[in-house]
């Protein structure tokens, strides 16, 4: 378990140290979108860096797993992390702080290749 200096709840690890990860919603679009399949390896607590596609969970809310942007690093290993489309908000706005728990490699279906960089 990840405990966050935040004083919430501990936040479980993924499982291995490679996962496949499928997305569902709208978030991420255009970088990643609905569908798409992930290949995502684990992250030690406080090594996601600004920009960086992370799988993360949110010490309030630990059963829910996210496919999100690194938007920047706070306190205690946790970061702040926003969807690529600006009209969800499903990310840190809604939920604080969140702890990296995966760093997105690579996308192997439908469109083979890395991510492209945030949207201007």
């Amino acid at each position: 378990m990840i405990t966050p200096h935040t004083g919430e709840r501990p936040v479980p690890p993924l499982p291995t140290v490679w996962v496949l990860a499928r997305v569902t919603g709208p978030s991420m679009t255009p970088t990643v979108r609905h569908g798409d399949r992930l290949l995502v390896r684990r992250l030690r607590p406080g090594r996601a860096r600004v920009g960086d596609v992370v799988l993360a969970r949110f010490p309030a809310r630990p059963d829910l797993l996210v496919v999100k942007r690194v938007h920047r690093l706070l306190d205690g290993g946790t970061v702040d992390v926003r969807g690529d489309n600006g009209l969800v908000t499903d990310d840190s706005r809604a939920y604080g702080p969140a702890v990296a728990v995966g760093r997105v490699v690579a996308r192997l279906r439908p469109r083979p290749g890395r991510l492209a960089p945030p949207p201007a």
